[in-house]
């Protein structure tokens, strides 16, 4: 399986997004914006769409849809009560611009279905390098924000009073969240990001309450999920962003059930 090249670039591709996706995703489901981070993704979609049309990468559109709506989400609502509108709001928009992209463009049938479910086994060597750049960049830019994103998300109320800005914190922390997410589609698709981005944070927040091992549980749990999951589609030939997702849900079973006999 390690003989090939296109193997190799899978594993370390699936493996950088997946340690970024579980970071960037802890954050996210302790702060309970599952549903916005599943808005960046669709957004992403029409980013991906939009680029391929006027002959760019993909990578890119997605990623510049995704920091705009991001940014648009951070700013719009920063508090729990005005998060759903701003989401739909994106959510809607975007959806409509991805169905002009598609319907503008004849030609994308197979390079949409990649959009939508993913191809890491179709990752070339500069996508490769560009999802290290990115990777590290979130990385870097969670760890700045995330002592006052934990603060703001456990006690806005008292984070406000201490002079914490929540929506300068909500707008960098969707920032990032759209990055993680941009690269995300690139391994499982639009329509998967959930399963690196949610299934293992969520696994982790089960097992433990301490944020430093919650935090390296999470991007663990997912980088266990996004390797064996290419070994079980190398072995079967199964889709890989199957048997991703099928580990996934496993993992989150497991410990729902565990935590249950408990």
């Amino acid at each position: 399986m390690l003989a090939y090249d296109f193997m190799l670039r899978a594993f370390a591709a699936s493996g950088i997004v997946a340690v970024v996706a579980g970071c960037v995703g802890y954050f996210l489901v302790l702060r309970g914006q599952t549903f916005a981070g599943h808005a960046l993704s669709h957004v992403g979609f029409a980013g991906a769409t939009g680029a391929v049309l006027v002959g760019v990468a993909p990578l890119w559109g997605m990623l510049a849809f995704t920091l705009t709506a991001g940014t648009v989400m951070g700013l719009l609502g920063e508090r729990l009560s005005g998060r759903d509108v701003a989401v739909g709001i994106v959510l809607a928009t975007a959806l409509g611009f991805g169905l002009l992209f598609l319907s503008l463009n004849t030609g994308t049938s197979l390079q949409a279905t990649t959009i939508l479910f993913g191809n890491v086994l179709a990752v070339t060597g500069p996508m490769l390098v560009s999802l290290v750049v990115l990777g590290l960049a979130a990385l870097a830019a969670l760890a700045v924000i995330s002592r006052p994103v934990l603060f703001a998300s456990l006690q806005p109320e008292l984070a406000e009073a201490r002079g914490v800005p929540l929506r300068l914190i909500a707008t960098l922390f969707m920032v990032v969240t759209a990055v993680a997410v941009a690269q995300s589609v690139q391994i499982v698709g639009v329509l998967l990001v959930f399963t690196l981005m949610v299934g293992p944070p969520a696994a982790a927040q089960r097992l433990t309450r301490r944020l430093p091992t919650g935090v390296a549980l999470s991007a663990l749990l997912a980088l266990a999920v996004a390797w064996l999951g290419i070994v079980v589609a190398y072995y079967t030939d199964w889709p890989v962003s199957f048997c991703i997702t099928g580990l996934s849900a496993l993992v989150y079973g497991g410990t729902v059930i565990a935590g249950r006999r408990a």
